[in-house]
């Protein structure tokens, strides 16, 4: 088994941080202003009208994160008279390309959203983002999250974006419909695949997909190959010159991929869904199962399967990995344009933001995998059985692996998500996707 790195243990520590210290509290923000998180403050940072434009991936207004961000930002309007924050709500494959095309006029908003480690580090090369730092060291923020997460974030001495989450990624599944079926939770990939394929002549869909987001696929095949490399660190070693694409771990993953896209796993059209639609399927009962990242939790909770959903660990493949060994997902965070034209007023809200989203998130029943330290008894709060399942997940984290596009370079991720999403199309042959992602790799790391 691979050797666990420096790296992965400190997301490890981060995930395993879930009940500390309360992150609410009022001090003063850089230009003087109270920016407590109880929104009592009616001072402003400066006495002139000001918008600040919000870029963010909450668009579906039945995610929890959707009802908060937008509770706290007509709070923070109505203690700051003068200050209009203008949401701008895209789903994430969107957000990302307008971004890209935002950074190329230098018109990034005022607040964007940005992924962590590769995905980010173009952007601060180019000196697009503000440092945080500052704003990290008032108001107790930084003490906040969780440890070493903002590591993740940051670039030689510098905190450049401020995660809102930090997960594993898990199977979830509908327990009236595998009762319906007869069938139980696989414990290997070859059980899986007898699952889907007893759901299916039961006239049951399986599994959903937002696939048209293609960051959706590529984060279940690296699940894949997570197992069939028998433990974390492939890409790495890919980077480090020790291994290839070609070598067998990564032909097996493929080759376990394409068995379950044949055998009719996932909905008709699958690329043809956005992430919403694709997890709306499975939060309205249309569909037994639906593998993602833990921040799907609040969502799930609120739907009308809340009470008949269960959750399960990415099973072995062919007997190899450890179901222990999860795909971390250190989440997207928010960092803020180093030519916003209202710094210290686009600072000081994003302070009070993040300094009142845990107590916002957990009271709202989206606490689950935020990237914060949360104070509070999620039973007692009620927290459903899912959501108990799914923070028990969290102490068994053994170790695991980013997501493709967050470790290596945007030319060689980007040959990657197309590659993974023509396997929705039609079978490809394996080899042949093999020397695609190493033909994309070499011409991007010269």
């Amino acid at each position: 088994m691979a050797k666990k790195s420096k790296w992965l243990s400190l997301v490890m520590a981060g995930m395993l941080a879930l009940s500390l210290t309360a992150c609410g509290g009022g001090s003063k923000t850089d230009e003087g202003s109270n920016a407590s998180g109880s929104g009592n403050s009616t001072e402003t940072v400066k006495e002139k009208n000001v918008t600040i434009t919000f870029q963010n991936i909450y668009p579906d207004p039945t995610d929890p994160k959707n009802k908060l961000m937008n509770k706290l930002v007509k709070q923070y309007e109505a203690d700051h008279p003068n200050i209009k924050i203008e949401l701008d709500s895209l789903n994430t494959d969107q957000q990302k390309l307008k971004l890209k095309t935002q950074a190329a006029s230098k018109e990034v908003p005022d607040i964007t959203v940005v992924n962590p480690a590769a995905q980010m580090q173009p952007f601060v090369e180019a000196k697009l983002l503000a440092p945080l730092n500052d704003m990290l060291d008032q108001n107790g923020l930084k003490d906040t999250f969780q440890d070493g997460l903002l590591n993740w974030y940051s670039f030689d001495g510098n905190t450049y974006a401020l995660p809102d989450g930090n997960n594993i990624a898990v199977v979830y599944y509908n327990k009236e419909l595998f009762d319906q079926a007869g069938v139980k939770v696989p414990t290997t990939f070859e059980e899986m695949l007898d699952v889907v394929k007893t759901l299916k002549s039961k006239g049951i869909q399986p599994m959903a997909i937002g696939e048209k987001d293609s960051w959706t696929g590529s984060f279940l095949f690296m699940n894949m190959l997570l197992r069939t490399n028998n433990g974390p660190g492939f890409l790495k070693d890919v980077l480090d010159k020790k291994k290839t694409f070609e070598d067998p771990a990564f032909t097996e993953a493929v080759d376990t991929f394409q068995s379950l896209v044949q055998a009719g796993a996932f909905q008709e059209g699958a690329t043809s869904f956005d992430y919403n639609a694709g997890e709306n399927l499975f939060k309205t009962g249309k569909v037994a199962m639906y593998f993602m990242g833990t921040w799907a939790t609040g969502g799930i909770e609120a739907s009308s399967v809340n009470g008949k959903v269960g959750v399960f660990k990415f099973p072995t493949i062919g007997g190899k990995g450890n179901p222990d060994e999860f795909m971390l997902a250190p989440g997207s965070a928010f960092a803020i344009s180093a030519d916003s034209k209202h710094l210290e007023e686009t600072k000081a809200f994003l302070n009070w933001f993040m300094s009142s989203f845990p107590k916002e998130a957990f009271d709202a029943k989206g606490a689950v995998g935020i990237g914060q330290k949360v104070d509070g008894d999620f039973k007692a709060a009620g927290y459903s059985d899912m959501a108990m399942e799914v923070l028990n997940l969290f102490k068994e984290v053994k170790g695991g692996d980013l997501a493709f596009d967050n470790t290596m370079n945007p030319g060689t991720a980007q040959v990657h998500l197309t590659s993974i999403q023509n396997l929705f199309a039609q079978k490809q042959d394996t080899a042949e996707v093999a020397k695609e992602h190493q033909a994309a790799f070499e011409a991007n790391n010269k």
